[in-house]
């Protein structure tokens, strides 16, 4: 399938924008609890560092429930930042579970091993929290370039505990998916291909398995943006995107369906719009808070596009659930 080109005659020129999109049923609230982490990776584009202090408070986790209550919605992705360094974070959890929502924690690994989280992995085990963990390479090299020396071994330490307690394993119900992204300005590899690569590798070397691997774009925006911009490669990058938008991808769009929260409880069409301060497109250019969300018609609303939503229908696309071309059920080359 080939992708659809925006020509122009001029190299670097700003070309057609990103095609229109419009919201559907809402299925995932995604909510940001904070931007404090024990990591500083190189391509976060939250920024997320230990020195950051915006956490989400017990007020604005009491308004998202408030609108969960009153909605359809029955599953919340959790993150960050290290969403687990909220101090209301096993209480959030074990609120929402007993409400039957389905969670999603999206974990850096190395949390794990703080002092102060020593009990999680079992806390998250427990009450069934599906785990979306950060692992860019299956080598100790391109993991600690990426996020940090030592962040390779801490990060195999935690899936091995996670591995005995259940999860990745058949048949036990605790879901444990990888995410890779690229450490350079391209595009990821195909998922499967490389999904069969990581099952090998880390198997072999150190007996661990997981569920899924998810292929994720980095998205031009915060740390990334700036090395890109050092490296003198970000224009080449958004030409990169741009040229290889493959419109089978616009329908699988994560935006459609998921509300991004920040800490403080204002909504947006996503993650990456929220890092940009890019409102909720249903609103119209406000700024709307969780609080007052259900009064908004949410279905067939506009979500808020840029020039950075081309990393998602870029190549097999991306997504905070991976290739957006492995829920057609194809695998692009």
């Amino acid at each position: 399938m080939n992708p659809i080109l925006f020509e122009s005659p001029a190299v670097f020129t700003i070309r057609a924008p990103f095609p229109e999109v419009k919201r559907q049923a809402t299925t995932t609230l995604q909510l940001n609890l904070g931007y404090l982490c024990n990591q500083k990776c190189h391509h976060c584009h939250v920024a997320a560092g230990p020195m950051r202090t915006e956490i989400m408070s017990g007020e604005t986790i009491d308004a998202i429930f408030g609108f969960l209550n009153k909605s359809q919605i029955r599953q919340i992705d959790l993150t960050g930042g290290a969403p687990e360094m909220n101090p209301h974070f096993r209480s959030l959890v074990e609120r929402a579970r007993s409400l039957g929502v389905r969670v999603t924690d999206r974990c850096n690994l190395t949390v794990l091993g703080l002092p102060e989280q020593r009990t999680l992995p079992e806390f998250l085990a427990r009450h069934q929290v599906e785990i979306t963990a950060s692992l860019p390479c299956y080598q100790k090299d391109n993991v600690d370039g990426q996020r940090g020396e030592g962040v390779f071994e801490a990060s195999i330490q935690a899936l091995q505990t996670l591995n005995l307690l259940g999860y990745g394993r058949e048949g036990s119900g605790l879901i444990l998916n990888l995410v890779y992204n690229p450490s350079g300005p391209v595009l990821p590899p195909p998922q499967k291909e490389l999904e069969e690569q990581y099952r090998e590798e880390l198997r072999k070397n150190n007996g661990i398995v997981f569920n899924q691997l998810f292929v994720v774009t980095n998205m031009p925006i915060r740390r990334f943006r700036d090395q890109l911009t050092r490296m003198g490669q970000l224009k080449p990058y958004l030409e990169l995107l741009r040229n290889s938008f493959l419109e089978d991808n616009m329908e699988k769009l994560m935006c459609r369906n998921l509300i991004s929260v920040d800490w403080e409880g204002f909504c947006y069409d996503c993650d990456f719009n929220q890092m940009l301060d890019l409102p909720l497109g249903a609103g119209r250019g406000r700024r709307i808070h969780i609080s007052e969300l259900e009064a908004l018609r949410e279905n067939g609303a506009p979500v808020r596009t840029a020039d950075h939503c081309f990393g998602c229908t870029a190549g097999q696309g991306s997504s905070c659930g991976g290739a957006l071309s492995t829920m057609r059920g194809e695998a692009d080359a």
